[in-house]
C-alpha cells in the first residue's frame, strides 16, 4: 500500500513543483511570488485534510465492522461537503488572494507573481474537493491503485501544459505565474471528470446515491469531529511558514525564493515516509473497527520503524547532496545558497518527522485526532515567539531560523508519543472471550 500510496502522494505534490519547476526559469521574483502563494495552498490543504482523514478514519471502520451501508453513506456525505467546501475555497482565495501577497511578499513585483498565480488557480482548488472524497473513501476500503493511476494522469497533462501556458513553448505567448495556475486547474478538472468515470464505471463497493447526499448532521459531524484537528494542524503549519516568510522579507526575494525551493525538496523526498504512514492509517482503522487491539500495535510498531529509518536515510543523503537537489529548481546562486543551508539544517529533524507523521495515522485510525492538534500547538508555540523576538534583535540571521525549527519540531514528536501512549492505554483494550457454552 505504501508504494502505490507513495506514488500517488508524489504524483499530487508535482502540481506544485512542475509549477514552480518552469516558473523558476523566469526568474527569483517569480520563484519567491509562486512559493509564497503555495502556502495559501497549504491553507487549502487543510481543509482537504479534514475532510480525507475524517472519510479514511469513518470508512475503514466500517469496513472492518462489516458495515457496507455505513460506508456507503459516509461516502455520500463526504461527496456532498465536498462541494461545499469547494465552492467556499474558490470565493476564499479570490478575497484573500492579493492582501496575503502584499503583506509577505519582498516586493512589488513578487506580490504580482503570486497573485497572477492564485487568481488561475483558484478553481483548481476548488475543484479537487470532490476527487479527494473518492480517493478517501477508496483508501479507507484498502484499495489505492486507481487513485494512483488517475493522479498519474492527471500530473502528466499538468507537466504538458505548463510549459507551453507558462513559457509560451508552441504558441508565443507565455503566460508566467498565471500560466502556472491555469495548467494546474484544467489538470485538476480532468482528474475529477476521470474519476467520477471511474467510480460510475467501475467501483462495486461503494457507489454515488443522490438520496445519501442529503444533510446528516451525525455524520458530518463525525468527519468534522474526526477530521478538524487535522485540518487545524494543517492550518497551524500554513502559520508557521507565513511567519517565516515575513521575518526574512527584509533578506530579499532571494532569501524568500531559497526557503521555497528548501520547503518543496523536503516535500519531495519525505514522501516515502509520509505514504508509509498514510497506508497504515486505513490498515490500523479496519483493524480497530474489527476489535483487534494487538494488530494496531503492531501496525504502528512497524509504522514507526519504517519511517524513522527511512527518514534517517534522507538526512545523511541531505548532508552531501544538498546542492543537487536544490540545483533542480534554480542556479542561481544567492537562491541555492540559501535553499542548501536550510536542507543542511533542517534534515536532522527528519527522524522527528517521521515520529510525528506515524502518531498522527494512529491518532487517524482510532477516530481521536485532537491529541495531534495539542502536539502542533506546543511546537506553534516553541517556534514562533523566539522567532519573532529574535527578529527584532541586532545580528538575527536565517540560521536562527533554521535551527529553532528542529528544535521545536523534536519536541513535538515527543509530545505526540506520550499523546499516543495514553490514547492505546484508553482504546486499545483486549477483547474479552465470551463464555463457553
Amino acid at each position: 500500500m505504501a508504494i502505490q500510496m507513495g506514488i500517488g502522494i508524489l504524483v499530487q505534490t508535482l502540481y506544485f513543483f512542475t509549477d514552480l519547476y518552469f516558473v523558476s526559469k523566469i526568474g527569483d521574483t517569480a520563484i519567491a511570488g509562486v512559493s509564497s502563494a503555495g502556502n495559501i495552498w497549504f491553507v487549502v490543504l487543510a481543509l482537504t485534510q479534514i475532510l480525507n482523514v475524517g472519510t479514511v478514519a469513518l470508512v475503514s471502520n466500517a469496513v472492518g465492522a462489516q458495515q457496507r451501508d455505513r460506508a456507503n453513506l459516509v461516502f455520500n456525505q463526504s461527496l456532498a461537503m465536498s462541494l461545499i467546501l469547494g465552492v467556499v475555497v474558490i470565493v476564499g482565495v479570490y478575497a484573500s488572494a492579493g492582501p496575503y501577497m502584499r503583506a509577505i511578499a519582498a516586493n512589488d513585483a513578487t506580490a504580482r507573481a503570486g497573485i497572477d498565480y492564485l487568481y488561475w488557480f483558484a478553481p483548481g482548488l476548488g475543484l479537487q474537493f470532490s476527487m479527494i472524497a473518492m480517493f478517501a473513501t477508496l483508501r479507507g476500503t484498502g484499495i489505492v491503485k486507481p487513485t494512483m493511476i488517475l493522479q498519474i494522469v492527471s500530473v502528466l497533462l499538468n507537466v504538458a501544459l505548463a510549459p507551453v501556458l507558462i513559457a509560451g513553448w508552441g504558441t508565443g505567448k507565455p503566460m508566467g505565474p498565471a500560466g502556472a495556475g491555469l495548467a494546474s486547474t484544467i489538470a485538476t478538472c480532468v482528474g475529477v471528470v476521470l474519476s467520477a468515470y471511474y467510480f460510475h464505471r467501475h467501483e462495486k463497493y461503494v457507489a454515488i446515491h443522490r438520496e445519501q447526499m442529503r444533510a446528516q448532521p451525525a455524520i458530518l459531524r463525525q468527519i468534522l469531529y474526526i477530521g478538524l484537528p487535522v485540518g487545524l494542524e494543517f492550518f497551524l503549519m500554513s502559520i508557521v511558514m507565513g511567519v517565516i516568510y515575513w521575518v526574512i522579507r527584509d533578506f530579499g526575494a532571494a532569501a524568500q525564493a531559497g526557503f521555497g525551493v528548501g520547503q518543496g525538496v523536503m516535500r519531495i523526498i519525505m514522501l516515502p515516509a509520509m505514504a508509509v504512514a498514510f497506508a497504515a492509517a486505513p490498515i490500523a482503522g479496519q483493524n480497530f473497527g474489527a476489535r483487534r487491539p494487538e494488530r494496531v500495535r503492531e501496525t504502528f510498531k512497524w509504522t514507526v520503524t519504517y519511517s524513522v529509518l527511512i527518514m534517517l536515510l534522507l538526512t545523511a543523503l541531505c548532508q552531501f547532496e544538498s546542492q543537487l537537489f536544490v540545483h533542480i529548481f534554480t542556479t542561481e546562486a544567492a537562491v541555492v545558497a540559501v535553499g542548501v543551508q536550510l536542507l543542511v539544517i533542517s534534515s536532522w529533524n527528519f527522524a522527528a518527522n517521521g515520529v510525528i507523521f506515524s502518531c498522527s495515522s494512529m491518532f487517524q485510525a482510532l477516530g481521536n485526532t485532537w491529541p495531534a492538534i495539542g502536539s502542533s500547538a506546543i511546537r506553534l508555540t516553541v517556534f514562533i515567539v523566539p522567532v519573532l523576538w529574535l527578529s527584532t534583535r541586532p545580528g538575527f540571521q536565517l540560521v536562527h531560523v533554521w535551527y529553532i525549527s528542529v528544535m521545536s519540531m523534536f519536541l513535538q514528536a515527543v509530545v505526540s508519543m506520550l499523546l499516543l501512549r495514553r490514547e492505546f492505554g484508553r482504546k486499545l483494550v483486549p477483547a474479552i472471550p465470551s463464555a463457553p457454552a
